[in-house]
């Protein structure tokens, strides 16, 4: 397995920069944030590391090049819009990007690409079912065609009223995942896991590892705190970001020492990498670089 971390957290910096500092703290690799060049519609999103609108072969052997020069590897590209928002306006412009992204995955010669499913928060999973079906079977074609494998967060998106009651994001407990990975048969569809969002969800992270491993394209490593006292004065049906708070790993409920255990008795080997949205180290570029140097020394361990 190889231990990076995703871009979202340096929005300020360009590949190169990005690049270096994977190097100097000696992560393996990265996973670069693709969003549209333009005003961010939420918190870690509208981060643009590769620009993927008309994007060609002589800028995919330059961004190999750049990689190549810091010896330091793309993990997959990054791209979380909701391709199912009740906006078809919305849905239609990050369905378009997502097939750039895909495209441009396919020049790189990367193996996947990470998003949301999406969804339409004020219905229920069953009455989104059609809808993520008429979008999603040719998205997964189109990824076919180009040799790429879209890995789905596992992400709610159920955090403030915004999101509030169903959530941004259908694919996140195993139960649903079965129902979409058989209604959508394709060694080209998977998963982007991150187990904080089980801990969110009062589950088992580890869990599910050993029945979708065949499934797991790519992991983020985030953690998360259940803030036990004001679970208990707000309750479980409050928005979430009333009781719970990210974490980078080791600083949250997360046994990391048994769920890597776990992983290591799945056949997955891939990359591994670390998301920061962890407020507690500050806002300031130091101290978000500060929290990977920290999230690195604490998984360092597990890898070779």
């Amino acid at each position: 397995m190889q231990l990076g971390f995703v871009s979202a957290i340096l929005p300020e910096l360009n590949l190169d920069q990005v690049l270096a500092i994977a190097a100097a703290e000696r992560f393996a690799c990265v996973e670069p944030m693709c969003w549209p060049v333009g005003k961010a519609e939420r918190k870690y999103a509208g981060v643009t590391h590769v620009d993927v609108d008309g994007f060609t072969k002589a800028r995919a052997e330059e961004t190999r090049g750049l990689c190549a020069r810091h010896r330091v590897s793309l993990s997959a590209l990054g791209y979380y819009p909701n391709p199912l928002d009740p906006n078809p306006e919305v849905a239609r412009v990050a369905v378009n990007h997502l097939k750039k992204v895909i495209q441009a995955a396919a020049l790189l010669g990367l193996r996947t690409v990470n998003t949301f499913v999406g969804r339409d928060w004020t219905k229920s999973v069953d009455d989104n079912w059609p809808r993520f079906l008429k979008t999603w079977r040719p998205l997964i074609r189109f990824a076919e065609d180009h040799d790429v494998r879209v890995g789905i967060e596992n992400c709610p998106m159920r955090f403030t009223g915004d999101e509030w009651p169903g959530g941004k994001n259908l694919l996140t407990t195993p139960v649903i995942w079965r129902r979409a990975f058989s209604d959508i048969p394709s060694k080209h569809f998977g998963l982007n896991y991150d187990p904080s969002h089980f801990v969110l969800q009062q589950m088992d992270p580890a869990g599910p590892l050993r029945e979708f491993q065949e499934k797991i394209f790519h992991f983020h490593a985030k953690d998360v705190r259940i803030r036990r006292d004001r679970l208990d004065e707000a309750g479980v049906f409050a928005h979430p970001l009333e009781w719970h708070q990210p974490r980078i790993p080791g600083y949250g409920d997360m046994d990391w020492g048994r769920f890597m255990g776990a992983l290591m008795e799945t056949s997955y080997r891939g990359p591994v990498c670390i998301e920061v949205e962890d407020d507690t180290f500050g806002k300031t570029l130091g101290g978000r670089k500060q929290a990977l140097r920290v999230a690195r020394d604490v998984l360092s361990p597990y890898f070779a």
